[in-house]
């Protein structure tokens, strides 16, 4: 919209413009009118007064424009679907965990007559402190979560070169079947997860030992390596009997953790077991801290 002032300007152009053409317009037909005519009477002068130009403001219509017309929809209902809510887990305190453990045991595995060989008492203590210290290369017998073998270890004794050798002797391996065939039973998907669940209570556990700022799935996953990464011999081993314990013949075999000469004394079949499993369930523990 344009101001006052232009406004003004423009108002005075046009009257200029229509005052000029309007005295060509008289002076043209004065000039024809004398040409022709005798010279009329002297003429009194009249005023004409100015026209009044009065501007009519324009009127903004807006048209009318035609609303469209939304044919009525049926709408429908949308139910939300439930969902499932994961029941919270209520754990016991460390000391009466024993039998939050027990009733669960059976649902690990199809061969429950082997629940047997684990010790059901104190459990998560046993677990925490066999682990700490088989992760150091020590063996914690009396806080071992599996009840010891009734079969003692025997040697096979050969003479070969008028010498007596002593060697390994493989059927002993055989006591430890049992337990090997409870491990490969295990349901490794519901193992960690009651790892998972467990996990204050084992941190409680943990953190008895005088291990505040340590994580124990670390030590676990120590444990677990420890197998894994545990070389199985290509030749039979040889033994000596100095005293009434036998020790191993080669010095770098001898020379082992304890940890490591349980691994030898399962045998090599079973230790093969023990590592598939194992490797699956370490695998299922790394991805539960991603």
């Amino acid at each position: 919209m344009e101001n006052s002032s232009s406004s003004k300007q423009n108002n005075n152009s046009s009257w200029v413009i229509v005052a000029l053409v309007f005295l060509v317009a008289i002076a043209v037909i004065g000039y024809f009118y004398q040409s022709t005519t005798p010279e009329p009477e002297p003429i009194k002068e009249v005023s004409v007064p100015e026209p009044v130009i009065v501007e009519e403001e324009p009127k903004n219509i807006e048209p009318e424009i035609e609303q469209p017309v939304i044919p009525e929809q049926t709408v429908q209902e949308i139910t939300p679907e439930p969902v499932e809510v994961e029941p919270e887990i209520v754990l016991p305190t460390l000391d009466e965990s024993d039998n939050w453990i027990r009733e669960k045991l059976p649902t690990i595995t199809w061969r429950n007559e082997l629940l047997k060989l684990i010790v059901d008492d104190d459990m998560v203590r046993r677990f925490v402190v066999f682990t700490d210290n088989f992760a150091k290369g020590d063996i914690a017998y009396r806080h071992s979560i599996l009840v010891q073998p009734t079969e003692k270890f025997s040697a096979q004794e050969n003479t070969e070169d008028g010498q007596q050798i002593l060697r390994w002797d493989e059927n002993v391996s055989k006591r430890f079947s049992l337990y090997v065939d409870l491990l490969r039973t295990i349901d490794s998907d519901l193992l960690v997860q009651w790892y998972v669940e467990l996990k204050p209570l084992i941190d409680e556990a943990y953190s008895e030992l005088g291990y505040v700022d340590e994580e124990f799935t670390d030590v676990l996953h120590d444990a677990i390596s420890r197998v894994l990464d545990m070389e199985i011999p290509k030749e039979q081993l040889e033994l000596v009997r100095p005293s009434v314990m036998y020790k191993y013949k080669d010095q770098d075999i001898e020379q082992l953790t304890d940890a490591d000469k349980l691994l030898l004394r399962i045998g090599k079949d079973n230790l093969l077991v023990i590592k598939s499993v194992l490797l699956e369930i370490n695998e299922k523990l790394s991805r539960t801290r991603e």
